[in-house]
């Protein structure tokens, strides 16, 4: 479903990503962990082409994201065209990004009805269907600003899964939240994992990656210095920058 292949991406003299590979099969959850300024939020970033690539290339569903190839060049594709690719990419930041003047019910129509032309009738049955499975149709009617932290990350999630996406974005969802809130956003990405949605998801919650990923990726300055399984990954790790790292947030 995803293919990473050597990318690198600098700001200025900054190399934030010196050359990662990744591949994400169809249906599993991989789980992005490591200290803060490694590299993982943009990652994430240039998975969805919020972020362009200096070096590499990534694919999603077999089609390159941002980019086509000629021969061995590759050329960057209008913005028409990766907004289009990006409706296939579901992207939940960790601050929400709602909007503050529509309802929770408009928040979540409004992509399927002005990117993919979906019949309002139909867009709005299908949001509350997705209100139904996050535990919120009865806030439909709210604003934003009426809902608690957890209430608007899950109305978040639920506006990302309007557009049927092949693979959903998880960008710390829960570093924003009172620690009280954290579990009702972690149980709906649960629930999804249960599902056989494709995510990966960066988060600082080592149970929640021991509980839900079928790989665990374990990053440090821009580089992917461990992956596997979760068991493999948190309980044996085999390289010391991994150990060091777990030895302070478990």
């Amino acid at each position: 479903m995803v293919e990473i292949r050597s990318v690198h991406k600098k700001f200025g003299s900054l190399e934030v990503l010196r050359g990662i590979d990744l591949a994400v099969r169809p249906g599993e959850v991989t789980v992005v962990i490591g200290p803060s300024g490694s590299g993982k939020s943009t990652l994430l970033r240039t998975i969805n082409h919020l972020e362009k690539v200096d070096r590499g290339w990534i694919s999603v569903d077999g089609t390159l994201v941002g980019y086509r190839r000629d021969g061995d060049k590759l050329y960057e594709l209008r913005e028409r065209e990766v907004l289009r690719q990006r409706t296939k990419i579901g992207f939940v930041f960790q601050n929400f990004h709602l909007f503050p003047h529509l309802t929770v019910l408009e928040n979540i129509i409004e992509a399927p009805v002005s990117a993919l032309g979906r019949p309002r009738k139909a867009a709005v049955a299908a949001a509350e269907k997705l209100l139904e499975r996050v535990g919120l149709l009865d806030k439909a009617a709210a604003y934003p600003a009426q809902l608690s932290g957890g209430q608007q990350q899950r109305v978040a999630i639920a506006r990302a899964l309007a557009l049927e996406p092949r693979l959903l974005l998880f960008d710390e969802p829960t570093s924003a939240l009172d620690p009280e809130l954290v579990g009702e956003v972690l149980d709906v990405i649960k629930d999804l994992a249960r599902g056989g949605t494709t995510m990966i998801v960066v988060t600082h919650e080592i149970g929640f990656a021991r509980e839900v990923a079928d790989t665990v990726v374990f990053m440090d300055e821009g580089r992917v210095v461990e992956q596997g399984p979760p068991a493999d990954v948190l309980d044996h790790p085999v390289q010391e920058r991994t150990r060091a790292f777990l030895s302070k947030v478990l």
